[in-house]
């Protein structure tokens, strides 16, 4: 087989023009043998760490690099349009392939992207040449596709133009380091270059490489690319003035092929191998790069973590003291115990500055007057966490683990997911900018895909089909979580019959099943947020957003694979309710509510919640919620704690409620297996509601350690068989140790098994609870502030204006 690496491949994450997953490329440049293969997407580096991380894997070395749009002046210039150039937004830049040798040029390569979007973006993210002379170390030239400046000239009939150019690269990236890109792709003008680029390669001395400018993988699938142009552009197929290529030649060319179309120059089919082989970046993937907190000359982190720690301690004491009127020394040597183990394992774990850094900008918030959520997801199980502010639960109180979040046995990353006033994130998120640093600080891209039933609509609106058969097509396609246009042909029989007799929706369908799944665009995710050590861009490529904010290119997996340490800042209306609401009953009332030392057992509140008078009230306004809060008559904050567990499908479906309610109100007898698990599930009326119970099920029956049964707990969300035989075994030969009968054993392996998929974290469920009474306990109380409060945050929304008007009539509140 003739030796050729592709090193000019678009993938979807050109975003504009590339219709390649990048498992698929792989797959294919396995199946010809081919040894390297690069991907160069359009002006970003969107899919460089992942391509890097699945190639490796699959045994192909990943070649990382970027087709750059070149501004034929300054970067900085916004007007005109490339010097001896045609019409059109598309000629203010040339192209340029670069592609990245080593680690140096790696970073180079970020560094050039970002710059585009942050400094040179006018219409489309450009760097100059003043910048490639900055950044060239470590990075290989090639002249690229007809939108070149080389080609460009070459097409203009200026080759002497172009002589003096292709020497001004071939000085910039220094000996050696450019190329003059022959391509065939069956345009007519293409072959004119060709011509042109192999008289200057022999004047100049300059070395030749064979590309091939893939869009798409096979050349059967121009068609769907042509409508992937069509969608991405706001166009028809109709159109005559749209944006389309003038060949089908874009796919991914066999070596084969490739040697056939350039026989007449093989050395520039060598190249690409020899270019191959000397790209060899090395990326460091897994270690952590945690912020640096500030801290005093002699200060330790370590130090820091534990004084803050203590501090706060004292004056969560405090508080609990207040509220509990049995806190005795017993108790508080409880406390004492469970802080001391907490504050050893993040030490240990090296995560302390983590704590600090959430810490602190929560506290910033806090001391600003902008409200903070008591706590969302694992976390809310940490007495770390709640001491030092950052939590607002207490979870030895509430009955929390703090092994689901963290634990010795399980290494990974704490994740604290914090929610904000929606009109406080901002200033918050300024504020950790300011400290750590501008260039330090960045939100974190999502990728929106084209699923089953958007395709379909985008590719029917592309193709020009009647809007009314377009929509009765789409709706034949289940809203299911996770529904494929595969899974919808299996269920849905009518989809195949459609197709039959019209060969429109039968074209409709295969462009649709070739377009799905690819990435339509890129977008700012609505909470995550990375602060680095380092500038960002030494980690990875920067974007801005649509509202000027700096984003990484990498999604949140790879931006932790890439070890940076990523924070949810998410922004809650409810929390602006409930800040909105407490302002004017000091308005209305004079009354200086504090909402966090509200008590827990308020029989106004609970009466509230029996009767479903919920409209407005957090998670548990749903018609579904309502009708099981009527039959379950909440009496305490475990009830609340338990329907906000309880009201989701799986529970739904298994009977979990129904159990739940019936064991609550004593209309089914509850009975254990062994009397160990009476105070472990007599709370939950005998089900296994929560995933905290599944680990202390382990822990006490069968001995794990709770860091040994987080990872039974994760083992039995993901049902791994060969993964649960093992873990069976384990429970097994505890719970004999423990001498309690093996058939009994086995049976509760089993119903553990059963509800793990079905299981709530318990730390999040209280959490949001407590959110949950706090706005049941104002409409309780204060219905006329709370229902003013909760209109003003819903003004831009008519049907929820609508509704909560009707029932501010219904309570003679008047509007």
């Amino acid at each position: 087989m003739t030796p050729f690496v592709h090193l000019h491949v678009h993938t979807q994450y050109s975003l504009l023009d590339g219709a390649i997953r990048l498992q698929d490329l792989l797959d294919t440049a396995r199946s010809y043998n081919m040894p390297a293969v690069a991907v160069t997407d359009h002006g970003t580096m969107f899919g460089a760490l992942e391509l890097y991380e699945k190639a490796k894997k699959d045994g192909i070395k990943p070649i990382i690099g970027c087709e750059v749009y070149l501004a034929p002046k300054s970067r900085f210039d916004r007007q005109g349009k490339a010097e001896n150039s045609g019409n059109g937004d598309e000629d203010r830049s040339y192209h340029l392939l670069l592609l990245a040798e080593n680690r140096e040029g790696y970073q180079n390569l970020m560094k050039l992207v970002s710059m585009a979007y942050l400094e040179g973006f006018y219409y489309k993210p450009r760097i100059d040449k003043a910048l490639l002379k900055q950044y060239r170390q470590g990075l290989i030239g090639l002249s690229a596709c007809l939108k070149g400046e080389i080609p460009t000239l070459l097409l203009r009939n200026q080759e002497q133009t172009a002589r003096i150019v292709a020497l001004e690269y071939a000085e910039i990236f220094g000996p050696g380091n450019f190329y003059l890109e022959i391509q065939a792709n069956g345009i007519p003008e293409q072959t004119l270059v060709n011509e042109g680029l192999i008289r200057l390669g022999r004047d100049l001395d300059l070395p030749l490489v064979a590309t091939n400018d893939c869009h798409y993988l096979r050349r059967s699938d121009s068609r769907a690319h042509e409508i992937l142009l069509c969608i991405q552009t706001g166009k028809t197929i109709l159109d005559e003035k749209r944006m389309k290529f003038q060949t089908d030649q874009l796919y991914f060319k066999s070596p084969e092929e490739m040697a056939k179309e350039f026989a007449q120059v093989p050395e520039a089919l060598q190249n690409t191998c020899l270019i191959a082989d000397r790209c060899q970046v090395e990326i460091e993937i897994g270690k952590n790069h945690f912020p640096i907190f500030p801290l005093a000359p002699g200060e330790s982190v370590d130090d820091r973590f534990e004084q803050t720690v203590r501090e706060g301690f004292d004056k969560r004491l405090k508080q609990i003291r207040r509220r509990t009127t049995d806190f005795d020394d017993a108790k508080q040597a409880e406390y004492e115990e469970r802080l001391r183990y907490e504050i050893d394992v993040i030490r240990k774990m090296g995560f302390s500055a983590y704590f600090l850094i959430v810490a602190d900008f929560i506290n910033y918030g806090k001391n600003h007057g902008i409200p903070v959520g008591p706590g969302r997801g694992s976390a809310a199980g940490s007495l770390v966490a709640y001491v030092m502010g950052i939590t607002d639960l207490d979870p030895i109180e509430h009955g929390l683990i703090f092994e689901r979040f963290l634990n010795v046995e399980r290494i990974s990353l704490p994740d604290i997911d914090v929610d904000f006033c929606i009109h406080g994130r901002e200033q918050v998120l300024h504020y950790v900018a300011e400290k750590y640093g501008k260039d330090r600080v960045a939100q974190i891209t999502t990728f929106g895909t084209m699923q089953a039933r958007a395709v379909i609509r985008d590719v029917g609106r592309a193709l020009a089909m009647p809007y009314n058969e377009v929509d009765r097509i789409a709706k034949l396609i289940p809203s299911a979580l996770g529904m494929t246009l595969e899974k919808a042909f299996q269920i849905e029989p009518r989809l195949a019959e459609q197709q039959r007799d019209n060969p429109q929706i039968k074209e409709l369908f295969e462009i649709a099943f070739a377009l799905e799944g690819l990435t339509r665009h890129a977008s700012t995710h609505a909470a995550g947020v990375v602060i680095g050590d380092k500038p960002i861009v030494e980690y990875m490529p920067l974007y801005r957003g649509q509202d000027g904010e700096v984003v990484t290119q990498y999604s949140m997996k790879y931006v932790e694979k890439a070890g940076l340490i990523k924070f949810d800042f998410l922004g809650l209306r409810n929390l602006t309710v409930i800040n909105n609401a407490v302002h004017l009953i000091r308005l209305n009332h004079g009354v200086e509510l504090n909402i966090e030392e509200i008590p827990l057992d308020d029989p106004e509140t609970y009466a509230l919640l029996s009767r479903a008078d919920t409209t407005g009230v957090f998670q548990l306004e749903s018609s579904g919620m309502r009708d099981i809060m009527v039959r379950l008559r909440p009496e305490n904050f475990a009830d609340i704690v338990a329907l906000v567990a309880l009201y989701r499908p799986g529970p739904l479906e298994s009977g979990m409620v129904e159990n739940y309610i019936r064991g609550k109100h004593g209309q089914m007898e509850i009975t254990y297996d062994v009397e160990a698990l009476r105070p472990i599930l007599e709370p939950t009326h005998g089900v296994i509601l929560y995933q905290e119970q599944v680990m202390k099920i382990a822990s006490v029956l069968a001995s794990y350690t709770l860091g040994e049964a987080d990872i039974l707990r994760r083992a039995m969300g993901k049902k791994i068989p060969e993964v649960m035989a093992q873990q069976r075994d384990r429970f097994l030969s505890g719970a004999k140790a423990n001498q309690i009968d093996l058939a009994k054993a086995n049976h509760i392996f089993d119903l553990m098994e059963k509800f793990a998929g079905y299981g709530f974290n318990k730390s999040h469920s209280a959490a949001y609870a407590l959110i949950a009474y706090q706005t049941a306990y104002l409409k309780a109380h204060y219905p006329v502030e709370f229902m003013a409060a909760l209109l003003n945050s819903f003004l831009s929304n008519s049907d929820q204006v609508v509704k909560l008007i009707n029932q501010c009539h219904e309570k003679e509140i008047e509007i």
